[in-house]
């Protein structure tokens, strides 16, 4: 079942940042970068087409090291609609703390300005308190104007760690299919029917773009004058229509993510959950597959990445190996 998620985001003004002392420009790996004197905050980025498993990632990820997660999904953005917009329930995220994750009216407009703007405000609300951000979605052009915006100042603040959850096409394929059908299953139908205003068809604005809520309506519109098969007949289409505009969805993401690690040269660390996927009729095989392929080497990566060098703000202790075991099995995501 489908639960709603409400986590509010940093409202208050965050006090002014220490002045930085730029010493001469040098080269990183990816682009020009102006580093301040002393080591950088440190912040997990989380990338991956729908349906590949970012949220679980995430959320094994904030258990198994002091962390929150900011939401940089467009649409989640928005209130309502959980189970079209496919946000994490609250079983799910098992606790952590989640920011920017339906916190704006359903009929708001979220620009990728406005997005940066409330991104950096949560970073450094997670750095106040010692924890480690972790930034998940499948909005990679809004991620991508977070960390390149055009005075470089998020890579002068923070270093990266970029992980890209990939999963072959045909494979995903078939698993975004699924997801949508068991979408309709939990509800979606009627999610979208009691959201649905016949007085208003235009789908280019706030949670009203998501896919799954355009493609009802024509159906919503006739629905009163079909016979049952004629209803079932539409609905169908209707959802053929959701599972093809997702696929192609994820398509685009990923196309945008080898763009970003071609042209722009970002280093994103790719981790092929494929085998997860192909063995998901077995809850053990898929979750063994997962821990071995996916979360275990993304833990390495990020203990890499934050033992590199130390924060000016220190993550709080990390979680013991015995809690951490519990929340490990407690919070496995299917």
């Amino acid at each position: 079942m489908i639960m709603r998620v409400s986590m509010a985001m940093c409202k208050q003004t965050l006090p002014p940042s220490t002045a930085l002392n730029f010493p001469p420009a040098n080269f990183g790996p990816n682009m020009l970068t102006l580093s301040p004197s002393g080591p950088k905050d440190k912040v997990v980025v989380i990338m991956g087409a729908t349906g590949t498993g970012k949220s679980r990632l995430s959320v094994d990820l904030a258990t198994r090291f002091p962390a929150e997660i900011i939401n940089s999904d467009k649409i989640q953005v928005h209130q309502g609609l959980d189970i079209v917009t496919n946000k994490i329930t609250t079983e799910e995220s098992c606790g952590v703390p989640h920011h920017l994750l339906g916190v704006l009216p359903p009929e708001a407009e979220l620009t990728a300005v406005n997005f940066r703007h409330m991104a950096n405000l949560s970073v450094e609300s997670i750095l106040s308190r010692g924890k480690l951000p972790i930034i998940v979605g499948g909005s990679n052009s809004y991620v991508e104007a977070l960390v390149d915006d055009e005075d470089y100042k998020f890579r002068s603040r923070y270093d990266c760690c970029f992980l890209w959850v990939d999963v072959a096409l045909p494979v995903l394929h078939g698993f975004v299919y699924e997801r949508v059908d068991k979408m309709v299953e939990n509800g979606m139908v009627e999610e979208v029917r009691d959201f649905f205003d016949y007085s208003d068809s235009e789908y280019s604005r706030g949670i009203k773009k998501a896919i799954g809520v355009p493609e009802f309506d024509n159906f919503f519109r006739n629905e009163p004058f079909l016979n049952m098969r004629d209803r079932e007949e539409l609905l169908s289409k209707v959802v053929d229509e959701i599972k093809r505009n997702t696929f192609g969805l994820a398509c685009k993401q990923r196309n945008k993510i080898e763009r970003l690690r071609k042209i722009k040269k970002w280093f994103i660390q790719r981790l092929d959950a494929t085998p997860v996927f192909t063995r998901r009729r077995s809850k053990v095989d898929a979750d063994v597959a997962w821990e071995r392929l996916v979360a275990g080497p993304s833990t390495d990566a990020v203990s890499r990445f934050l033992l590199d060098f130390a924060s000016p703000r220190p993550l709080v202790e990390a979680l013991t190996a015995l809690a951490r075991e519990r929340e490990m099995s407690r919070c496995l995501v299917v």
